[in-house]
C-alpha cells in the first residue's frame, strides 16, 4: 500500500511540473511580448519578464526534484534520515527563492495591470508569493519535526 501511494505522489509531482513547463514554453514569451507592446518605448521590459519568470522556474523544478527524492527515500525506508531533512531544507529554500523572485517581478505585473486595467494580474502574482511562503513554512515545520523525530530515535537506539 505504501508503495502505491508513493507511486501516486511521484506521478502527481511529475504532473505538477508539466503545466509549468507548458507555461514556460508558451505563455512566458506571450507575456513578454504583450508587455513590450504595452510599453513600446521600454522594450527592454520583456527581457526582465524572461529573466524573472524563467529564474523562478529553476527553483520550482529543483524543489520538485527534491520532493521526488524525498518520496524515493520513503520507498527505501529512509524517511527518518538526514537525507530527508536535507531535502525538506532545500524545498524550503526553493520556496523562499520563488517568493523573492516573484516579489521582485511584481513591478512588472503592476505595469501590465495598470496599463491594461486588469487587477487580476497582480492578484495572480500575490497568490504565487503566498503559496510559496506557505510551502516554505510547511517544509520548515516538517523539517523541524523530522529532525526531532530522528534525534528521539537516535536516543532510543543508544538506550537499547
Amino acid at each position: 500500500m505504501k508503495r502505491v501511494s508513493t507511486l501516486f505522489l511521484k506521478i502527481a509531482v511529475f504532473l505538477i511540473g508539466m503545466p509549468v513547463l507548458a507555461m514556460c514554453i508558451f505563455l512566458v514569451p506571450e507575456i513578454a511580448k504583450y508587455l513590450a507592446e504595452l510599453y513600446p518605448a521600454h522594450s527592454y521590459l520583456k527581457y526582465l519578464v524572461y529573466i524573472d519568470l524563467y529564474a523562478s522556474a529553476i527553483p520550482f523544478y529543483f524543489a520538485l526534484y527534491q520532493a521526488f527524492m524525498l518520496l524515493s527515500y520513503i520507498d527505501k525506508n529512509k524517511a527518518f534520515s538526514e537525507l530527508s531533512v536535507r531535502s525538506l531544507k532545500k524545498i524550503k529554500y526553493c520556496a523562499i527563492t520563488i517568493s523573492v523572485l516573484i516579489g521582485l517581478g511584481m513591478p512588472l505585473f503592476y505595469l501590465m495591470a495598470e496599463r491594461d486595467d486588469a487587477p487580476g494580474i497582480i492578484l495572480i502574482g500575490l497568490i504565487i508569493i503566498f503559496a510559496s511562503i506557505v510551502i516554505a513554512v510547511f517544509a520548515a515545520v516538517l523539517q523541524m519535526l523530522l529532525k526531532d523525530a530522528i534525534d528521539i530515535k537516535s536516543e532510543n537506539d543508544l538506550v537499547v
